[in-house]
């Protein structure tokens, strides 16, 4: 599936030409980095208008926590720049060579860079929005969510959760205890406080940025079960808060992104302007 997701966003992008200014692979950590061999990088994605500050959208690719690549989602960077985002989309390591408390780590880290250097690229650092799918989604909702990762988080402005996964890895653990595969018992360890500290279900509080969640009626069942579950207690704290379901699979929720048409730009982007 890995290699119809980057073919098919090879070919969409070549199709729909250039519509941003794309700036590689900047370095976002600020420490000396030997987690693997390569250290995680940035792509930014500007819109052609740069006499303006836009809304910053900080998007965290999936992939199981043991897989995907930042370069596969340019387009879906170029369509948002194309909306008016200056778009940010970080890679960070995977498991086995991280679990996911350093993988949360990174993202915060990439999002504070965001904040302090998003007015260099045509961004407002105080109006940024972050975007995650599948893995992507548990991360950048960890990062802001539980307390350990950020002091400051006034200029998340919102969450965009697409087909989230680990919602609540507490209970789904419990359930399903990690073994070696997908280097489970290496990214959630073996202690269930850190199976709690990972699930962004338990931080959900009235400070919590407000929530757009798409969901797949297609996806991966316990993936449908803990979006819906948390999109339950979501509503105790944010009772407008919107969950769109749509009749797609998991791998879909995203390469919908790919074309420019999508409706979902305009549904996210009502929700943006709707923050203030």
């Amino acid at each position: 599936m890995r290699n119809h997701l980057f073919l098919f966003a090879l070919i969409i992008s070549i199709l729909t030409g250039c519509g941003s200014v794309k700036k590689e692979d900047i370095t976002y950590l600020d420490a000396d980095y030997s987690a693997s061999a390569e250290e995680p990088q940035l792509n930014i994605f500007q819109p052609k208008d740069s006499l303006v500050q836009h809304d910053v959208l900080l998007f965290v690719h999936g992939g199981n926590w043991n897989s995907g690549n930042k370069e596969t989602y340019s387009i879906l960077g170029r369509n948002f720049a194309a909306k008016d985002y200056v778009t940010v989309i970080p890679g960070y390591t995977l498991s086995p060579y991280a679990n996911y408390d350093q993988m949360t780590l990174e993202i915060a880290k990439a999002i504070k860079w965001t904040h302090e250097n998003a007015a260099n690229y045509g961004g407002n650092p105080d109006r940024i929005f972050l975007m995650g799918h599948a893995a992507g989604g548990h991360l950048a909702a960890l990062a802001v969510m539980n307390p350990k990762y950020m002091d400051n988080t006034a200029y998340i402005k919102g969450i965009i959760l697409d087909d989230a996964a680990g919602l609540d890895q507490f209970k789904y653990l419990q359930e399903n205890p990690p073994t070696n595969t997908a280097y489970y018992d290496v990214t959630w360890t073996t202690n269930r406080e850190e199976w709690k500290n990972a699930s962004p279900y338990y931080f959900l509080d009235e400070n919590t940025p407000p929530i757009l969640t798409f969901l797949g009626t297609k996806t991966i069942p316990s993936l449908y079960y803990y979006n819906d579950l948390f999109h339950q207690k979501l509503l105790e704290f944010q009772p407008e808060a919107k969950l769109i379901i749509l009749n797609k699979k998991h791998g879909a929720m995203v390469t919908q992104f790919f074309s420019p048409l999508s409706p979902r730009f305009g549904e996210i982007q009502k929700f943006t302007e709707g923050i203030q």
